[in-house]
């Protein structure tokens, strides 16, 4: 497993970030999250990328982090969640790396974000809702390039990375 990469995909509170940095950890990998990567180069957070560019221009900042990211050896990669609405990222994810797509249900997924505030998505009158129409999109594009696909709903994190270690040998 020297120079494979490993990108974790998936909807916001799926897990991304916990259970990437945990791999990367376990198999003496690099972690990097795309969007705090993008907020450190940028200095702004993701939110008011969001609010100063829309949602476009956050798109396109992302699309390049992700060529460039999915790129470097010895990592594992934790998209944002929308990454995947771009041709191009799914290309670049799908071709350069072993795609793992982090499931959860919607209301798993609304619980484990109403905290947080760094969501612009989400930032809405009827998350549930959001996150149903998100999910509804999205759900396909995840798949259609995933090797493997984990339901962080029921698994804890130790079994979640065990199952990715031993998907990855």
């Amino acid at each position: 497993m020297a120079q494979l990469r490993i990108f974790l995909i998936g909807p916001m509170g799926a897990g991304k970030t916990t259970i990437g940095r945990r791999l990367a950890k376990s198999l003496r990998k690099n972690f990097v999250d795309a969007d705090q990567e993008l907020e450190r180069r940028t200095g702004a957070s993701v939110a008011l990328i969001f609010d100063v560019e829309g949602e476009a221009g956050f798109r396109e900042r992302e699309k390049r982090i992700i060529d460039e990211l999915t790129q470097l050896d010895n990592i594992v990669l934790a998209t944002g969640g929308g990454a995947i609405l771009d041709v191009d990222n799914r290309k670049a994810l799908s071709e350069r790396g072993f795609v793992i797509y982090l499931h959860a249900l919607v209301e798993e997924l609304v619980e484990r974000t109403r905290h947080d505030s760094n969501r612009p998505l989400l930032n809405t009158d009827n998350p549930v809702a959001k996150m149903r129409d998100i999910l509804e999109q999205r759900d396909a594009l995840y798949r259609s390039i995933a090797d493997l696909v984990i339901d962080t709903g029921t698994v804890g994190l130790t079994d979640v990375v065990r199952e990715i270690r031993m998907a990855c040998k």
